[in-house]
């Protein structure tokens, strides 16, 4: 069986340009998408933590060091400037490879400069209300 697996994200980045008149997809700092294991043209995943809109579109890299994070074409539509995201990607997994894979977690700062990157485990999130259970 195949299993659509979590690879890696960047959290908390934020978006640096919108370009509405672009043909479509989201530029990303390059240095960005190698810590968070993406690929340019791999299909990502793009969910504004400001107002909750979630969308699909492909990576393209953006200028190395440069902080670049904009959403392109109508996707420009769905954020703003200064919008926090979380950009993340997924592939196809045998059951074996799915059961160790860890996938790559880039933290950022608020000029998407990488402040730490994990290898996240898989931990079970207990939400607050567990907390004194």
């Amino acid at each position: 069986m195949m299993r659509i697996m979590f690879v890696g994200k960047i959290h908390r980045a934020t978006i640096t340009d919108a370009d509405l008149n672009y043909e479509g997809s989201i530029t990303i700092d390059e240095n960005l998408m190698e810590k968070a294991n993406m690929y340019e043209n791999e299909k990502v995943c793009v969910w504004d933590i400001d107002n909750g809109n979630r969308l699909e579109t492909y990576a393209i890299k953006g200028k190395r060091g440069s902080g670049i994070i904009c959403l392109n074409g109508a996707a420009a539509r769905k954020v703003g400037v200064g919008d926090k995201v979380i950009i993340a990607s997924f592939a196809m997994m045998d059951e074996k490879e799915a059961k160790s894979h860890k996938p790559n977690v880039v933290l950022v700062d608020e000029k998407n400069r990488i402040t730490q990157v994990k290898k996240e485990e898989n931990a079970t999130h207990k939400p607050k209300m567990w907390i004194n259970e």
